[in-house]
């Protein structure tokens, strides 16, 4: 509720409160302290003019206002903060609108008799003259019928019911404001019986309908009107609309027992067999794309595709064409600032400048970091500063062999790519016979939404062509849903045999332990059931987390030194581009660093890269470029799909040749 309400004049130089209201004992010293909410929103507000809000606050206390600056008017309204009074704005409104329609000859005067006067002492005479008591009487009921009709509505408004009839509107003397704001008639207040009488007959109408809420009633429905306000007529006998009822799915409630054909309807669960072998096939076909599946060379072993450039309009070709000495535009980006060095001379600086410059505007195009473009634009300006050249094509041929061999450089691994052969050696390796054989175990890691889970599947699937046995580990204890859609993966993955085709049940498990688990724990758990049960590969997944967590990164270091596995793979996005550099970076050295014993980067790092969304990219692939400069390492898979067999790998020359091509 209200504490307190007021309206005064602005005066000369004093104000004069003309009427106001205290809701509670406790309000009272709203209007008579100095340092009220109220006396400080005038000294703020209007004599320093520090406040322009239309909310101002203090002592726990809200205090809202409004203007008439024709008639030098105030309206203030206070009540406690932690109230959520949602009708105090529509109060302010219609306080103006009625004070002015039925008050302002006398406030006109009032203003005019204030205007007249030249001296303070006079003002204060002059002011105290007019008896406010006497003019505004008849304003406590206006003000009582006003709120009480917005305070009614408000609760109305909370419990949502029909429309009911507003009271009809009362003249209301003739104003020059022609404004849609309420009136209220003076001479008629309300009779509290019945406002009782109204409202019991509206509860009533509630039960009638079982306590049914909104209908046409509501928010919309809550319109009282004051004399003014446009008005729903006849709303008492106004039924509303009834809304055709959805078609809902027939569920049986009751205290019988269900029979087995209502137990089989029921039945939602994830291993429910499916009617007939055409949903089963179904179901294969829509596991596995048969023409993303890869081959299987002439040891037998499965390969993924190779990732594929196959855009025409590219500089290698450009380079072959004759030259059309009438159009430059045929040779593309590159040509045309390849174009530019013709002649036979001695290069230098200067001349490979501008071209160095559109070389790093057209790498950054193709979402390679800006710093990686930079240093690679400087290598092959090195590269060719000095170096003699004659005639275009030998021009043009220089530029594009230094641009190619720079990244040829960067992207061509420094360690074997071939994971398939390092788990074949690790397994076929001898042992003493004392000790037991230890599966292969690789570390899945990167920030959230990256596709881990997904892309650790197919590798799974990968693995399993090639007869292994693979163990996931469901590290992620964080995600909710996370081991359940490892789960799903297992379910999908052992029906899915070589080529995708034969049953595969006991190829592949799911090794978990719930959630809010230690995830170095489990990964460690899950690496000695493997060994115990002669698994092949543990793949090891991992929550996700940003790079700049320096506990989340803790916490994934600890899983590293313990665990100590054979490959960590950084999952990332095709699309991030110097983002990749940032993440990859980071999650690099935070292993290192939190790895190791010392603390002082002798740990392990990240061993190879996994780039998922590859296929929404085309010929942008240069967060390859980023990720491979960063580290040195090599990026291992790509995925480019939603199915099990979307793996590729990668070919530097087809990279090379996207980031090249125009």
């Amino acid at each position: 509720m209200l504490d307190h309400c007021s309206i005064s004049h602005k005066g000369m130089n004093c104000g004069v409160v003309l009427w106001s209201r205290s809701f509670t004992p406790e309000a009272a010293h709203l209007a008579s302290s100095p340092a009220s909410p109220v006396n400080s929103l005038i000294r703020e507000a209007l004599i320093e003019g520090r406040t322009t809000d239309d909310k101002y606050e203090r002592d726990g206390y809200a205090v809202k206002w409004t203007f008439v600056n024709d008639l030098e008017l105030i309206f203030v309204v206070a009540y406690q903060r932690i109230l959520q009074l949602t009708y105090v704005d529509e109060l302010l409104l219609a306080l103006k609108a009625l004070f002015v329609k039925y008050f302002e000859p006398v406030i006109a005067a009032f203003v005019a008799s204030l205007h007249a006067l030249n001296s303070a002492k006079s003002a204060t005479l002059e002011s105290t003259s007019w008896n406010f008591a006497k003019i505004f009487d008849k304003w406590d009921g206006i003000f009582d019928d006003l709120l009480r009709s917005l305070e009614d509505k408000d609760r109305r408004s909370r419990g949502r019911p029909t429309i009911r009839s507003a009271p009809k509107s009362i003249e209301t003397p003739p104003s020059d404001d022609q404004s849609t704001e309420p009136s209220v008639d003076v001479d008629a207040p309300r009779d509290e019986q019945q406002i009782t009488r109204n409202l019991e007959a509206l509860k009533s109408r509630l039960r009638g309908r079982g306590g049914r809420r909104g209908g046409r009633g509501g928010r919309q429905g809550m319109i009282e009107s004051w004399g003014g306000r446009e008005s729903p007529s006849n709303s008492d006998s106004e039924t509303p609309t009834k809304r055709k009822a959805k078609a809902k799915t027939k569920r049986t409630w009751g205290d019988s027992q269900p029979t087995e054909t209502d137990m089989d309807a029921l039945d939602y669960s994830v291993d429910k067999p499916a009617d007939g072998d055409a949903g089963n096939t179904d179901d294969l076909q829509a596991l596995v794309d048969q023409s993303s599946l890869g081959s299987r060379n002439r040891d037998g072993m499965y390969e993924v595709k190779d990732w594929e450039f196959t855009n025409s309009n590219d500089i290698l070709a450009n380079v072959i064409k004759p030259l059309d000495k009438n159009s430059s535009s045929s040779m593309g980006t590159l040509g045309s600032l390849f174009a530019r060095l013709t002649g036979s001379k001695v290069l230098t600086e200067a001349d490979l400048k501008p071209v160095l410059e559109g070389m790093q505007q057209h790498l950054m195009k193709k979402n390679v970091a800006k710093e990686i473009s930079e240093k690679v634009c400087e290598g092959v300006g090195e590269s060719l500063v000095g170096k003699k050249v004659g005639g275009f094509e030998t021009t043009t041929t220089a530029v594009r062999k230094a641009l190619s061999t720079s990244i040829t450089r960067i992207l061509t691994p420094k360690t074997s790519t071939d994971l398939l052969l390092s788990i074949r050696t690790k397994l076929s390796s001898p042992l003493p016979s004392t000790q037991q054989r230890m599966p292969y175990s690789i570390t899945f890691v990167g920030v959230n939404g990256v596709g881990k889970s997904t892309n650790l599947s197919k590798v799974c699937f990968w693995l399993i062509q090639n007869g292994l046995r693979v163990l996931i580990a469901a590290c992620d204890t964080f995600r909710s849903g996370a081991v359940e859609q490892l789960r799903v993966h297992v379910r999908n993955l052992s029906m899915l045999g070589v080529n995708g085709a034969a049953d595969s049940q006991g190829r592949v498990e799911l090794y978990e332990k719930g959630y809010g688990k230690d995830a170095a724990g489990i990964a460690r758990e899950a690496i000695a059931h493997a060994r115990d049960n002669d698994f092949d590969v543990v793949l090891i997944d991992t929550a996700g987390r940003m790079q700049d967590n320096e506990p989340l990164m803790r916490a994934l270091a600890k899983l590293v030194a313990v665990n100590n596995p054979d490959k960590i793979l950084f999952v990332g996005e095709a699309l991030v581009g110097n983002e990749a550099v940032d993440q990859l970076t980071k999650f690099d050295r935070a292993l290192r660093d939190f790895s190791s014993a010392s603390g002082v980067g002798k740990g392990r790092g990240i061993d190879g890269m996994l780039v998922t969304k590859w296929d929404t990219v085309d010929d942008k692939v240069g967060a390859a470029l980023s990720m491979t400069y960063v580290t040195g390492q090599p990026i291992i898979f790509v995925g480019c799909g939603q199915t099990y067999t979307d793996l590729r790998q990668l070919r530097v020359a087809n990279v090379v040749q996207a980031i090249l091509s125009d």
